[in-house]
């Protein structure tokens, strides 16, 4: 059983959200302040480009039109050099020199997790307190550089809002590996006729046309766009397994980036007709069954108010076939009333020969691994680090394969 902290915790946290919901149900539409002065409060953490506990990290807004940012985790292994004897002393690695990467040829690659973080459409933020210690944990454990998506909300942003800004940041990163090559190519030497001849300055206005200033340094420097991994949290985790989806339907046009695998983290997957743990744990820890549905009627659209909508029940009818999806591990918790609808998605999956274990976590309650009242529990740490041990099989570099 949980503890008697979580019990109380879940107490106050179902009635303070619950009040939150009512709130936010009678916002005017239209009306953006309204969700946002409603919403509940959560603690932020400031970006940070040093290596503050080996991790530096930064903000990016990558939508004129929104405001869906980026915040990217970097792990200060990226400077470490390849052998003992080149390897760079602690005090060069403290600073990361600002918003730029310093020169030079001791830099390493890294895969990319994109993550998206919880709060039941409504709530949370790539920002927050607990959603930045969880993922420097990620990026520590994995040797990754992680992108936290900072999507729009509901209601004032009902479906599809966050799952298109999921989509966005994935194209965008698309766009960051294509004129990081175009950034290789200018002032590259290519052979004509025998002879060797430099790019005109012609050439470096029209790349610099397509956006080659716009080329993010950190990515640039560190990146390898080969090896990405989408992680979503709670509804970060439908969200991620829709941009999964997607990068599965664009196929090659997504190249060079390549999603390899994902993690769904507890998805708040739900559905008209209920599963056994909709039904036992109707009233259980921190999301209950009225509390799903009001999030639910706050986040569809008004003319689709249907449970089994694609958005919330993965196994209706789809586009992409299950046996086209990545590897896919899910983490579910005893205590958790979504947890049936998740594992009957992960054996889905492995009828169809996808790669898709299933972590199961006893006396668990749902978001038990990054909820910052139990992120420092000896459960959060550990499931962080199943999590790492199963994704470094589809990150690491040929030949150095873990398995699991």
């Amino acid at each position: 059983m949980p503890s008697i902290l979580v019990k109380l915790y879940s107490i106050f946290f179902k009635y303070s959200l619950k009040h939150k919901l009512q709130t936010l149900s009678l916002a005017p539409a239209g009306d953006d302040s309204f969700g946002v002065t409603s919403r509940l409060d959560e603690p932020v953490a400031l970006a940070n480009p040093s290596f503050t506990d080996g991790i530096a990290t930064k903000d990016i807004h990558i939508d004129p039109f929104s405001a869906l940012s980026l915040r990217l985790f970097l792990p200060d292994t990226v400077l470490l050099a390849s052998s003992p004897a080149d390897a760079h002393p602690i005090s060069d690695r403290t600073s990361y020199g600002g918003y730029s990467p310093p020169t030079g040829k001791h830099q390493r690659r890294l895969p990319l997790v994109i993550q998206f973080h919880g709060g039941a459409f409504v709530g949370g933020s790539n920002d927050t307190v607990a959603n930045d210690t969880f993922c420097k944990r990620i990026a520590k454990l994995c040797d990754v550089i992680v992108v936290a998506v900072g999507y729009r909300l509901a209601p004032e942003h009902r479906y599809p809002a966050a799952f298109e800004d999921g989509l966005k940041a994935l194209n965008w990163l698309v766009k960051q590996a294509n004129l990081v090559e175009c950034k290789n190519s200018i002032g590259s030497v290519r052979t004509v006729g025998g002879g060797d001849v430099k790019r005109s300055g012609g050439q470096k206005r029209i790349f610099d046309s397509l956006g080659v200033s716009t080329v993010e340094p950190w990515l640039a420097a560190h990146w390898d766009p080969s090896r990405c991994v989408l992680l979503g949290v709670s509804c970060g985790a439908n969200i991620a397994d829709y941009v999964s989806q997607k990068a599965v339907e664009a196929g090659r046009f997504h190249e060079p980036v390549k999603v390899v695998a994902q993690v769904l983290m507890y998805p708040f997957f739900f559905g008209s007709v209920p599963t056994n743990s909709e039904v036992k744990l109707a009233n259980s820890y921190l999301y209950d069954k009225s509390i799903c549905k009001m999030v639910w009627k706050l986040f569809l659209p008004l003319e689709e108010l249907n449970l089994d909508h694609p958005a919330a029940n993965p196994l209706v009818p789809r586009k992409v076939a299950l046996k086209c999806m990545p590897p896919t591990l899910t983490v579910v918790a005893e205590n958790d009333i979504m947890r049936d609808r998740a594992i009957a998605y992960s054996e889905a999956l492995r009828r169809v020969n996808v790669d898709a274990p299933l972590l199961d976590y006893k006396d668990a309650v749902h978001e038990f691994a990054t909820l910052d009242l139990l992120l420092q529990t000896p459960q959060a740490k550990a499931c962080a680090e199943d999590i790492a041990i199963w994704v470094k099989k589809y990150i690491s570099l040929r030949g150095n394969e873990l398995s699991y």
